[in-house]
């Protein structure tokens, strides 16, 4: 392993210098394959969830097998009023989208204190093929919920961290490291609903859950087959666990972690069109996109499959942009491309918005060229918000909670699902327009609020370049 240890830092805090996957260290090329077969299993489950739920779990003769389920249906009617079979279905699988990113939260912190980051990602891959396999059984629904919910805390905030643990402080690579890292994940999630949507609702939904449960298995054995070119991770400092020796905030660093604190919310905003795609899109989109073609019904699940589609190619495109750009002009900083990006995707719930303004003025289920439109507004600027804010919080955050951080930062998709569920409760209660209008305001709140921060607190994120990192990195 090709490897610079960071001037000043403990000697444990060594950066990979090698450019042996597309011009990058080898650990991300593991890396990126062990988080996109975690995303294989997530989306396959998530895709199927809502549709599950309002179909065939939630209705009578299966709820009542559901272990535990009347006081969890107590507690989510008294978030979101009564629920049908169809709001709950939009409503748990919101409410599960924006827990799966909290949960990092004390994935990291466990990580940072006492098991280290390797143990972490291991025991939370354990955990989620668990939860996939309960899935198979409707009386374990509410565990299988728990075991993925505390796997992924486990497992994403730290195998994000060690991707930018791959890199010095000053090396420019980082943020092309993560729309990398996007882009693996992308390719898995165009196979996850067209595998897990297609056995879940043409064979049986349990062979969907089933798919998605080898699928974690899979990612897990490639995580362990690179942990030799994954960032070293020091040696226990006492016998009670593995605690890293990291240094002290330094000067200046309390406020920039105030300020990623509060960018929180704000972020929570510009995600809203992309996270209620596997709540209310999916089931909105089954009722009112024209999905027959050539008298072939295309199941609903593969609305995600052409979402993952046009993600890739946005989130490729937008690689190649930047670089084009930064060889001719200065590179904008990650705050300026969150501000774009969010300003993109507002256009995305628009486009929805003005497609049922049409449905309703021509009495005619909604061509999917609409759904196409806003696929590629929305990825466009997901390609500049999701990627480019883990990138923001992993070259901001201290060395001394790492981890920690890049977990607060999945904290806004968190809200975001919080959002999203309430939104999605709405469904059918308010006319399309309206449902979709009021998402394209709130992301372009969002964009607003992002303009305000860049010119109030650019200077402080603003990234500071190592001349010896960067010569190590040419």
């Amino acid at each position: 392993m090709n490897a610079t240890t960071a001037e000043g830092a403990e000697p444990a805090l060594t950066y990979q210098s090698d450019r042996a996957f597309l011009g990058h260290p080898r650990g991300l090329g593991y890396l990126s394959f062990a988080e996109a077969w975690e995303r294989f299993s997530y989306y396959g489950m998530a895709t199927l969830l809502a549709l599950y739920g309002a179909k065939q779990l939630f209705q009578p003769g299966h709820i009542e097998h559901i272990w535990g389920f009347p006081p969890f249906r107590h507690m989510l009617e008294g978030l979101f009023g009564p629920l049908t079979p169809l709001t709950m279905g939009g409503a748990i699988a919101g409410l599960y989208g924006g827990l799966v990113y909290l949960t990092p939260l004390v994935g990291g912190a466990v990580a940072d204190r006492w098991i280290g980051r390797t143990r972490a990602v291991i025991f939370g891959a354990v955990t989620m093929s668990f939860g996939h396999f309960f899935m198979a059984f409707d009386q374990t629904f509410l565990l299988a919920l728990a075991c993925l919910l505390v796997g992924v805390g486990f497992f994403k905030g730290n195998i994000a961290a060690q991707v930018g643990d791959l890199y010095a402080p000053g090396d420019l690579r980082r943020a092309d490291a993560f729309q990398i890292f996007m882009i693996g994940i992308q390719i898995a999630v165009i196979a996850a609903p067209i595998v897990c949507g297609f056995l879940g609702q043409r064979v049986a939904w349990h062979f969907g859950f089933g798919a998605a449960g080898v699928g974690m298995l899979i990612g897990l054995g490639v995580y362990l087959s690179g942990r030799r070119w994954l960032p070293a991770e020091p040696a226990p400092r006492h016998k009670g666990g593995i605690v890293e020796k990291r240094p002290k905030l330094a000067a200046g660093e309390g406020m920039r972690v105030l300020v990623l604190a509060l960018l929180v919310p704000v972020l929570s905003l510009t995600a809203i069109g992309n996270q209620q795609l596997f709540a209310a899109y999916e089931l909105w989109g089954d009722q009112h996109y024209q999905l027959s073609f050539f008298g072939w019904s295309m199941p609903s699940t593969f609305l995600i499959s052409l979402d993952a589609i046009v993600s890739t190619v946005t989130m490729a495109g937008s690689v190649i942009f930047w670089r084009w750009w930064g060889t001719r002009f200065t590179e904008p900083d990650e705050i300026t491309k969150l501000t774009i990006g969010a300003f993109i995707a507002a256009l995305g719930p628009l486009t929805l918005a003005l497609a049922s303004l049409h449905e309703a003025v021509t009495g005619e289920k909604v061509s999917l060229a609409w759904g196409l439109a806003f696929h590629i507004l929305n990825d466009i600027g997901f390609a500049n918000i999701f990627p480019v804010g883990l990138a923001l919080y992993s070259r901001v955050a201290p060395k001394a909670i790492a981890a920690t951080l890049m977990a607060v930062y999945y904290i806004n998709l968190f809200v975001a699902g919080l959002i999203v569920a309430k939104l999605a409760s709405l469904l059918g209660t308010m006319s399309g327009f309206a449902f979709w209008g009021m998402h394209a305001a709130l992301v372009a709140g969002g964009g607003v609020v992002l303009l305000i921060v860049r010119g109030a607190a650019g200077r402080l994120l603003a990234p500071t370049v190592d001349p010896e990192a960067e010569a190590e990195a040419a």
